[in-house]
């Protein structure tokens, strides 16, 4: 049995990361809940317990043999290598790490294989929402055809960024629905409620938001391809959770639509939805809770004349594989092949 640390714990992801430990059956001997002093003291139910929150410090990581972090990037570069150094190995949720070449960057259905020994800095990162489940569904269509450019448009849910963007839509929608005017914009720099913003993260010089430089920089070193090129569209929708994507592909080789399905069904965690005359296809409603990725609307791009473009529909649940479920499978990858032992847990 294993001690488990949760750095982030009174936070969207860090509540979901809870729910998917219970529910996966995580062999958890010990599980420490910590957080910043504004949230310390808080009791939150794991297994038939309240366990209470307390304030990251050195202390806390004594013995922990798995570290998992959702709490901001400043706060993951303060504390991942204390509690690496400490002898534990951390799964980072934030963008902290990821581009670090001495830094795994991992979704365990597309790169696991690479966790065969502790890592070099003793941390390992969870790639971006939207990103993940991108590359879950390309990943097998990379492997048989070649993956040339990626052109991906996101419809990202307001609980990437947290539990006070889900509440401001919420309040807005209220007001708005009552013919209130008197709409606060606190989380967003414009009205969510019943609007789209082509606006996700801060923009760069190069005219990209971070968030999409993310997808396009991640893209490329999770499918170990510097060649690939990527193109990407991030949009806040008022959607609560689930993150979409628009994604055209372009490939090496023409690609066949009846393998396509196969290949995407056959793929772990995957799921083919694609009945669009009953008017079946992926939906953030209906992603809501699960841990897989969906992908629909699959079809030849018309405008590639060679049949080598793809056009498809992808979908997740941006707090459990685009989050939460993502790290807790790469600590299941760190148990299955012993690359963690149990130190000091209960027992």
């Amino acid at each position: 049995m294993y001690t488990v640390a949760i750095l982030g714990a009174s936070g969207a992801v860090g509540q979901e990361l809870i729910k998917v430990l219970e529910e996966r059956d995580f062999p958890v001997g010990e599980l420490r809940l910590l957080a910043s002093p504004r949230s310390a003291g808080r009791k939150i139910p794991f297994r038939g317990q309240e366990i209470t929150v307390q304030v990251v410090c050195p202390e806390a990581f004594e013995g922990v043999d798995i570290g998992l972090f959702s709490a901001g990037g400043s706060v993951s570069a303060e504390w991942a290598p204390v509690a690496a150094k400490a002898g534990a190995i951390v799964v980072d949720n934030t963008s902290q790490f990821r581009m670090d070449e001495d830094v795994p960057l991992i979704v365990p259905e597309v790169n696991g294989d690479v966790l065969h020994e502790r890592p070099p800095r003793g941390i390992i990162a969870n790639p971006n929402c939207s990103t993940i489940q991108m590359v879950h569904a390309l990943d097998p269509l990379h492997r048989r055809y070649g993956l040339k450019r990626v052109v991906v448009a996101t419809y990202q849910s307001v609980s990437g960024k947290g539990t006070k963007a889900m509440t401001e839509l919420t309040e807005q929608s209220r007001k708005l629905l009552a013919g209130e005017k008197d709409i606060v914009c606190e989380e967003f720099p414009h009205q969510i409620a019943f609007n789209m913003l082509p606006h996700i993260d801060k923009f760069t010089d190069s005219g990209y938001t971070k968030e999409e430089l993310k997808m396009v920089n991640e893209t490329k070193k999770i499918l170990r391809s510097d060649s690939i090129r990527v193109s990407a569209t991030c949009v806040r929708v008022p959607v609560y959770r689930g993150h979409s994507e628009a994604v055209n592909a372009e490939f090496e080789k023409p690609v066949d639509i009846g393998e396509v399905k196969r290949l995407l069904s056959q793929t772990p965690n995957v799921v083919v939805q694609d009945d669009p005359e009953n008017n079946v296809y992926p939906l953030a409603t209906e992603a809501d809770g699960r841990d897989e990725t969906f992908v629909g609307r699959i079809r030849k791009d018309i405008s590639n004349p060679d049949g080598t473009g793809l056009d498809m529909w992808v979908v997740s649940d941006n707090l459990r594989k685009g989050a939460a479920l993502n790290a807790v499978q790469v600590a299941e990858v760190l148990v299955k092949n012993k690359v963690v032992t149990p130190r000091s847990a209960k027992t």
